[in-house]
């Protein structure tokens, strides 16, 4: 079985962030993920993890306002002086942290951005934060999310995630694999990920409808499971989904996994 990680935004939402680490390593969790760290001191985060035998697997760049609605800055022309402070900012964590990779969210250019400007902005700012990630021995992704959950999101398949990869051209640049996502974009899961395995750094998984726990929709993440082992898939598996109910009555399938 796939090595999983927790993800502490979405998990464990019956502590407190900050206990939801030992939440999580007490059912078995070996390493975390979550959003963004920003809010937090890093040297707290840090003991977080040590206390309780955690990796720190990823976590995002800073992304704008999330509160208002924001999801990234990567694609926005009068933003790359913020988007090049987050690139710091963020090396800075994930070097407190021991995290070896951060995820890009390319963000929601809106209808005063057109689709050309937003896509050179975004290739112009991969190619700004890949080499300086690569210089802190961090690996830079991007992600692709669907558009039903955030509309008018720029990235939103792997054909363009791969292409974008291409351009940019960096060999510390690579594609964050939400099942969740790309099953209500374009479905065909198993294939697209053994097609683009040198590509993909990371995966995350949610059941869809309804974004819960394995078990509870269409996806059939035994096979999926099993696959990635076939495949020879080595990176972590984040469980990036809402629990139906609790997070521990929602864990059958982490425990049977394990």
């Amino acid at each position: 079985m796939p090595r999983f990680n927790a993800n502490l935004t979405m998990l464990f939402q019956e502590h407190d962030f900050m206990d939801r680490f030992k939440a999580a390593a007490d059912e078995g969790f070996t390493g975390v993920e979550y959003l963004f760290p920003y809010d937090y001191d890093a040297g707290a985060l840090a003991e977080a993890l040590q206390a309780n035998g955690l990796v720190q697997v990823l976590h995002n760049l800073p992304a704008g306002d999330w509160g208002a609605g924001e999801r990234g800055t990567a694609t926005l022309p009068d933003r790359i002086g913020e988007f090049q402070d987050g690139v710091g900012r963020a090396i800075e964590y994930a070097t407190a942290l021991g995290c070896p990779q951060v995820n890009c969210l390319a963000g929601i250019p809106g209808d005063a951005v057109d689709a050309e400007t937003a896509h050179r902005t975004f290739v112009d700012n991969l190619k700004f934060a890949a080499p300086k990630l690569k210089d802190a021995g961090i690996k830079l992704l991007v992600e692709a999310i669907n558009t039903t959950d955030i509309p008018g999101f720029f990235l939103n398949s792997t054909a363009q995630a791969v292409a974008l990869l291409d351009e940019v051209g960096s060999d510390n640049l690579f594609y964050q694999y939400d099942a969740y996502h790309m099953q209500i974009m374009e479905g065909d899961l198993s294939r697209t990920i053994e097609a683009n395995l040198d590509r993909i750094a990371h995966i995350q998984i949610a059941d869809n409808p309804g974004r819960h726990e394995p078990g509870t929709g269409e996806i059939n993440h035994d096979h999926l499971f099993q696959h990635l082992d076939v495949i020879g898939y080595d990176g972590w598996v984040g469980c990036e989904y809402i629990p139906a109910t609790t997070t521990a009555e929602g864990l059958g399938w982490f425990r049977a996994a394990r």
